[in-house]
């Protein structure tokens, strides 16, 4: 299963953003409203929980420089990485765009892929207003 984000317009530039998000505790000012839990567990592990979910914990996998950073999943229960592509536009502006790609049976995908896009649609949002 393969859900992006639009891309969205940073008032940062690239390397502001892509130090942003290679900060794990960061990620919590991104959370949508219904996060119920936010922990930081290491310089490149956190555990999060959204109302009605499960308890999920994030690792960063990789990062290029300025221009990716990719978070996954640390259990294998749920198999799944988080792109983030960022772009820099000069001026001191640069867009980022969110790629999620999970390997889900039929059945979970489809239980899933609507409260999965809105919530990286929420993380993109917030990601624009850093």
């Amino acid at each position: 299963m393969n859900l992006e984000t639009t891309t969205v317009t940073v008032e940062k530039t690239q390397q502001e953003v892509f130090e942003f998000l290679t900060k794990v505790e960061n990620f919590e000012q991104l959370m949508p409203e219904s996060i119920q839990k936010f922990e930081k567990l290491t310089d490149s592990r956190f555990l999060f929980q959204l109302k009605g979910m499960p308890e999920i914990v994030l690792e960063q996998k990789e990062s290029t420089a300025y221009s990716s950073v990719i978070l996954g999943a640390a259990s294998d229960k749920l198999p799944f990485t988080l792109t983030a592509d960022i772009t820099d536009l000069g001026n001191g502006t640069s867009t980022a765009k969110l790629t999620f790609d999970g390997q889900f049976n039929a059945m979970m995908a489809m239980m899933i892929k609507n409260p999965i896009q809105n919530f990286i649609n929420t993380l993109s949002e917030n990601i624009s207003k850093i």
